[in-house]
């Protein structure tokens, strides 16, 4: 097995928006840090701070699979009727996750052309500082249940198999097309009233306190006062005061709807929401303006963390 290992870097930018209350948006590898990184960015006084992570992620030494995995893909073929050989497996990393690693495997089948396909998440460490990972299982087993995302196909000690999904991942243009749009609008509609089991109470003001305790104590006394976190919290409470009130409506949120976390099948124009690691019942609004600040966004550029305000949606 391969690990990273957690690290913190710190940059320092301008940026032309005078203040966004605590983000967390993840990056790719085009910028200078390992992969599965997730990423603390604080938007205040026109100025942008960022705070990158690295999480350990245990990834699959090339030619080999852990005996547990290999049992379950076995299990498996076998209810499905496929000869499994594991000489023949192909297996391909696919680049674009941000807290797991994912791989596509493959297998053949009796019928010619037509391999068999799952999907391989293997679980990052250290991301229990974002989200509570026993939380998102329990979240995706009962989405998986309604009929939402991929079907679970079973669980092994380092990640889980899941249904591997025939659809492409949009990508940053297609979020601003309006009729993509208006398939992701209906798909959030049935997302927004699922009934999920636990506690419904809103998370987001929580989680912001928390992700900004996270990040002083990752700063020296200087940079806490230098990047004006010691006044952040009094923001948080501010904008909760002034937001919050009988007239919102809660429901059960993605809260991550970038391009990457949305699937499109080109031909039945059927959308399929992914990845809900952050997924939790909060104001409806802030996840369709979360989405909507998603647009503004390319993280598949030289300088993903530089939002594109011009490509915020208007009318």
């Amino acid at each position: 097995m391969t690990v990273t290992y957690n690290y913190i870097s710190i940059y320092r930018g301008e940026f032309s928006s005078t203040f966004n209350v605590l983000a967390l948006l993840k990056f790719n590898s085009h910028l200078p840090i390992k992969k599965s990184s997730t990423t603390f960015i604080f938007y205040l006084k026109g100025k942008l701070f960022l705070f990158f992570m690295a999480v350990k992620t245990n990834g699959f030494v090339e030619g080999s699979l852990p005996d547990e995995l290999m049992n379950l893909l076995l299990n498996l073929a076998s209810e499905w009727g496929d000869v499994f050989d594991s000489s023949n497996l192909k297996v391909i990393h696919l680049s674009g996750a941000m807290t797991n690693e994912i791989y596509q495997i493959s297998w053949p089948t009796k019928m010619e052309n037509l391999p068999r396909t799952v999907l391989i998440r293997i679980y990052g460490e250290g991301v229990e500082l974002f989200f509570d990972r026993d939380e998102e299982i329990r979240t995706f087993k009962c989405m998986s249940t309604h009929g939402h995302g991929p079907k679970l196909l079973g669980q092994f000690k380092e990640g889980r198999v899941e249904e591997f999904i025939h659809a492409r991942t949009l990508s940053a243009s297609d979020l601003r097309d309006p009729e993509i749009s208006a398939l992701i609008a209906a798909k959030m509609k049935e997302f927004h009233y699922l009934d999920m089991p636990g506690s419904k109470n809103v998370v987001l003001w929580d989680r912001m306190r928390n992700w900004l305790s996270e990040a002083k104590s990752l700063c020296s006394l200087e940079h806490v006062k230098e990047f004006h976190l010691d006044k952040l919290g009094t923001e948080i409470d501010s904008l909760e005061k002034a937001l919050s009130g009988h007239h919102q409506q809660i429901g059960f949120c993605h809260n991550d709807l970038q391009y990457g976390n949305i699937m499109i099948d080109d031909k039945a124009k059927s959308i399929t929401l992914i990845d809900y690691e952050y997924a939790s019942y909060n104001p409806i609004a802030y996840d369709l303006a979360n989405h909507f600040c998603e647009m503004a966004a390319n993280y598949h550029t030289e300088k993903p963390h530089i939002l594109d305000y011009s490509k915020y949606p208007g009318q």
